[in-house]
């Protein structure tokens, strides 16, 4: 046995080192949190999974026919419709007047009250009179003087006439006589006219109503002078019954208004206040201005009103209404009913196995609730008053007229 064999049996053979193994369970670690975001998302899918499929109806409960709807209908009627045109308009009194003296004196007495509805004729102030009084005494004066002038001038002229027949004077003479006669004849007129004036400002002195209507703020006071040339006046009447409005219209407007006026007939007028909720009077069409305002387009109208409660205020602003002509035996909706969109305007209509359908349908004259229906209803169709944006075509309603009563009964 050579040496080197025996060196090997005798000497341990060294392996080199095996590497370290890895820690138990590391690849395990691993893997859980790869799956853990994955589970966590599939949990979160099914939870609201669950909560839609809970929150749907069943299938055998979608397959059920929709419950009717509740609505309320009207029915279609066969009725009258009045054409109005409205203008803006105000009060204006048919008469105003400005009482002012026409003699120059002190006021005296003040025999109303501001705001007093008075007659014609009725005394209103008194002017002092006695100046015009004494003057009427000289007037008479003068004339009783100037008539025995006369008187012993036409004896005269008698004489003369005589005389000239004889030979007696020269004709000249005769004609002086004549002349003088005509002259004093003059001056007895002037002194007669002088007494009427007198007479008349002593009438003018006593103020009175020259027509009947309300009297406004006294403007001047007892005791003051007077006089026939002042500005101001005393007081101011206006008439408030009848009273008037005037009103402007359109001038496309005015043809049938125009035509309707020259036949003679007698267009009514309402007048409302500001708001057009509530009718102040009622009176009828008197009359056209006679010309348009080309600034605006528009012709004045006037219109009369008995005003017997005084409803109307002069100056007041109202709202004129002026009927130009009334439909009769025409198809009536309440305009509630009417519905549009861009394209059509359209009622729903209450078909008799209770189902509504879309009627297309032409409006004619709209006034206050009602409009007219010119094409696609007649009388006695329902129609869907209230309820209609749960509707479409076809669906099924409960339709119930405003009395309580069904529409499928109700004849």
């Amino acid at each position: 046995m050579h040496q080197s064999d025996r060196t090997s049996e005798l000497e341990p053979v060294t392996q080199p080192p095996s590497p370290p193994e890895p820690p138990r369970g590391g690849k395990k670690h691993h893997l859980r949190w790869v799956w853990l975001p994955i589970l966590l998302l599939l949990g979160i899918g099914v939870y609201y999974r669950s909560k839609q499929n809970a929150a749907s109806p069943p299938a055998r409960k979608q397959d059920r026919p929709p419950a009717a709807i509740p609505v309320v209908a009207v029915k279609a009627r066969r009725g009258s419709i009045g054409v109005y045109i409205t203008g803006l308009g105000a009060v204006t009194p048919i008469y105003t007047v400005t009482v002012r003296s026409r003699v120059d004196g002190q006021l005296m007495k003040v025999l109303y009250r501001e705001g007093d509805m008075v007659k014609d004729g009725d005394l209103l102030v008194e002017i002092d009179p006695r100046p015009f009084q004494v003057q009427l005494i000289q007037a008479e004066g003068q004339l009783a003087k100037d008539q025995a002038a006369l008187d012993n001038a036409r004896i005269d002229l008698g004489r003369y006439q005589t005389l000239l027949a004889q030979n007696a004077i020269p004709e000249q003479q005769l004609a002086t006589q004549r002349a003088t006669v005509v002259q004093d004849e003059g001056i007895v007129k002037t002194d007669q006219g002088l007494i009427e004036s007198a007479k008349l400002n002593i009438l003018y002195s006593r103020i009175t109503a020259p027509i009947t209507g309300r009297i406004g703020l006294r403007l001047v006071d007892p005791g003051n002078i007077v006089h026939a040339s002042d500005t101001n006046g005393l007081l101011v009447i206006t008439q408030v019954q009848p009273i008037s409005v005037i009103f402007t219209i359109a001038e496309d407007q005015l043809p049938p208004v125009f035509k309707r006026m020259n036949a003679g007939q007698r267009l009514r007028v309402d007048a409302y206040d500001r708001e057009m909720k509530n009718r102040l009077a009622q009176g009828s069409l008197t009359t056209l201005d006679n010309q348009i305002d080309q600034t605006t387009g528009t012709l004045k109208l006037r219109a009369t009103f008995d005003n017997e409660d005084q409803a109307l205020f002069p100056n007041q602003f109202v709202n004129a209404r002026l009927l130009v002509e009334e439909k009769r035996g025409v198809t009536l909706v309440p305009t509630a009913a009417i519905q549009r969109n861009s394209q059509t305007t359209y009622v729903y209509l209450v078909k008799p196995d209770s189902t509504v359908t879309v009627r297309p349908v032409t409006v004619g004259t709209t006034e206050g609730d009602d409009s007219e229906i010119t094409s696609g209803l007649a009388p006695g169709d329902a129609v869907v008053l209230t309820g209609v944006d749960k509707l479409q075509e076809g669906s099924k309603v409960n339709a119930y007229i405003n009395n309580g009563q069904s529409a499928r009964t109700k004849k």
